[in-house]
């Protein structure tokens, strides 16, 4: 289990293994009172820095001091997200993941507690390749369908991340129907990816993450990781029912129809993506939802970088 939130306090009480961040959650907590101390840190580490680069040291460095501060409470990976703007660059997505990895490191933290995020683009999933030759581990998250799973598993990343409940919330508004857990369209898209992993031999790690409700979370039951939000952990600590459990190795390798392997170039990687219109959409609208959360956060940080 994994907490999807930047409230320490939520963190501590539901005791996770690991905890994810994003830019949303990160602009949401820096404008708190008592995360003051870890705002004021990152603007002084970003006044030295070149003019130019400033602004974007300085929210690597909050990134950090947030992750920084999870990891007192947890065993397992903090996810700290690059900055969403550079999901089209590989080269550029590179470099800012490198530098959070020696922020870490020049605060104790090794390679090993860290995912770096990226969203599941080509250029994302070709920047996951390279790190993960360094040693250092990525969590390719914004991940909506098939292909970007099979590609992002090809290149070695540690986790990927489907995205549940926004892959629900387009069929949604596009059938005019509701789903219950068994058919729901999120729920479904990730047993398959998580049986052919299992069913092919893929050490990458499925984490479920944006649900929508709990009975999305209890569906993939037995999943490797799911990150879900306090509100919906509150309402499944209250429960007492039995769960079964619904996805499983052995039962991976057993699954009527199971996928035969497949992988995918970047001419036939885009080819899928184009094809599927929900993850093309929902992928596009991720990005610019944190890309948009990232500027917010720039107009907080100026004024007090001056």
């Amino acid at each position: 289990m994994v907490a999807d939130t930047g409230d320490f306090a939520k963190i501590a009480a539901f005791a996770p293994q690991d905890a994810t961040t994003n830019p949303s959650l990160i602009n949401a907590a820096a404008r708190l009172p008592q995360y003051k101390a870890l705002v004021d840190d990152a603007i002084l580490h970003g006044k030295n820095a070149e003019p130019s680069e400033r602004v974007a040291l300085t929210l690597d460095k909050l990134a950090v001091n947030f992750g920084l501060e999870i990891l007192k409470i947890i065993p397992g990976y903090i996810s700290t997200e690059i900055d969403a703007r550079l999901s089209f660059d590989t080269e550029a997505s590179i470099a800012r993941a490198r530098r959070i990895i020696s922020l870490y490191a020049e605060k104790g933290v090794g390679k090993d507690r860290v995912l770096i995020k990226m969203a599941s683009t080509w250029e994302g999933i070709r920047a996951a390749e390279t790190l993960e030759k360094e040693g250092i581990h990525t969590n390719m998250t914004l991940l909506f369908n098939f292909a970007q799973a099979v590609a992002a598993a090809d290149a070695g990343a540690t986790l990927i991340s489907p995205f549940v409940g926004r892959i629900l919330d387009w069929h949604k508004k596009s059938s005019g129907k509701d789903f219950d857990p068994e058919n729901d369209p999120g729920v479904i898209s990730v047993r398959k990816i998580y049986n052919h992993y299992k069913a092919h031999g893929y050490s990458t790690i499925v984490m479920g993450a944006s649900f929508r409700s709990p009975g999305e979370v209890l569906a993939l039951s037995g999943c490797d990781r799911l990150t879900i939000s306090p509100a919906i952990l509150s309402t499944l600590q209250e429960m007492t029912d039995l769960v079964p459990i619904h996805l499983s190795v052995e039962g991976a390798k057993n699954v009527a129809g199971a996928t035969a392997k497949v992988s995918f170039t970047e001419a036939t990687f885009r080819w899928a993506m184009n094809e599927d219109a929900m993850a093309t959409e929902k992928l596009a609208e991720g990005i610019r939802g944190f890309a948009a959360d990232l500027v917010k956060l720039e107009d907080f940080l100026k004024p007090l970088m001056e």
